[in-house]
């Protein structure tokens, strides 16, 4: 039994559900996701092996901001067929990710095998907490992505690119709610403690040039901090 499996690859993909649902019937594929969304690529291996699959063939789909690159669907994939202790599937990868509905069909059509070779999930560069003076905490709870917070991440991450801030500056990070949803979409930059309301992608780029890369919150956009007990 040969199936297909459509993989969204970033936080975007997990919020566009339903249209990559679409694109996988329309397909015959099934639809699994690398981070923060379900189920997970591993989970949906599992469930088709268990079910007789003999191959796999996975297609990776990036509509957004932040996504890993293109390699680390092979490693998850990778990493789950050298742990499968019994009745692998064969897995074919697509050789590069699609962005759009129309690229699907030919990445599905383009694939290498897993060989059990591949890069594992850890490596001497990752063992270490990064060294960067701020993190950035964009989220992406319901509010806030209905409310545009995918363009919210889209202008910090070109901002901190165009001010020169790199990975000793700034970690930037996709969180679930935060909790001031009436003031969405919502951003908080630690360990300064400064939260931020109503940040549309303007806003983001005021904040970025202001806060991050100068050091001076905006006031105009920072959330009052109750701290009483």
């Amino acid at each position: 039994m040969s199936v297909r499996v459509l993989v969204g690859m970033s936080v975007t993909d997990v919020d566009r559900r339903q249209d990559l649902l679409d694109w996988a019937g329309e397909l015959d594929a099934s639809l699994a996701f690398l981070q923060m969304g379900g189920p997970s690529l591993s989970a949906e291996l599992t469930r088709l092996a268990d079910e007789g699959a003999t191959t796999v063939t996975l297609a990776g789909v990036s509509l957004g901001p932040l996504a890993p690159g293109h390699s680390w669907l092979r490693r998850i994939a990778a990493h789950w067929w050298r742990e499968r202790p019994a009745d692998r599937p064969e897995i074919q990868i697509a050789t590069r990710l699609a962005t759009t509905r129309d690229e699907l069909s030919d990445a599905f059509a383009e694939t290498r095998p897993i060989t059990g070779t591949e890069p594992g999930l850890t490596s001497p560069a990752w063992e270490r907490v990064p060294e960067h003076v701020r993190q950035v905490l964009i989220c992406r709870g319901p509010r806030c992505t209905a409310k545009g917070s995918e363009e919210t991440a889209r202008a910090v991450i070109l901002g901190a690119m165009e001010a020169g801030l790199g990975d000793d500056d700034l970690l930037i990070t996709h969180t679930g709610c935060q909790f001031p949803c009436n003031q969405a979409p919502v951003l908080s930059v630690q360990p300064d403690d400064v939260w931020y309301g109503n940040v549309e992608a303007a806003a983001a780029r005021v904040i970025v040039r202001d806060h991050l890369a100068g050091g001076r919150p905006v006031e105009a956009h920072r959330l009052p901090r109750f701290t009483d007990r």
